[in-house]
């Protein structure tokens, strides 16, 4: 079994599925959050695997999360739980 936490997230986040998702949630943070982390929720599904947890994790973790430039309650919700299924807390 693949070792996600050690493979180069490039290759990580090939995965069409999240390319689709990621692509169609440019430009829509400001309108629908809600919407938009629900979509995540439905991503890594109900027991995810390393794999959606660490792209997910990358996702929240990146330029305009960390800058706060998005930032609501839910998105820092669905962070920690991400970390804590990851082992991160």
């Amino acid at each position: 079994m693949k070792d996600w936490n050690k493979t180069d997230i490039r290759e990580v986040v090939k995965l069409p599925e999240w390319q689709r998702l990621r692509e169609s949630l440019v430009g829509t943070w400001m309108k629908t959050p809600e919407q938009n982390v629900k979509r995540l929720r439905e991503f890594l599904g109900s027991n995810p695997d390393q794999r959606r947890l660490r792209i997910v994790h990358n996702y929240l973790t990146g330029t305009a999360f960390r800058l706060g430039k998005i930032k609501t309650k839910e998105t820092d919700r669905l962070l920690a739980e991400v970390r804590k299924a990851r082992g991160h807390e």
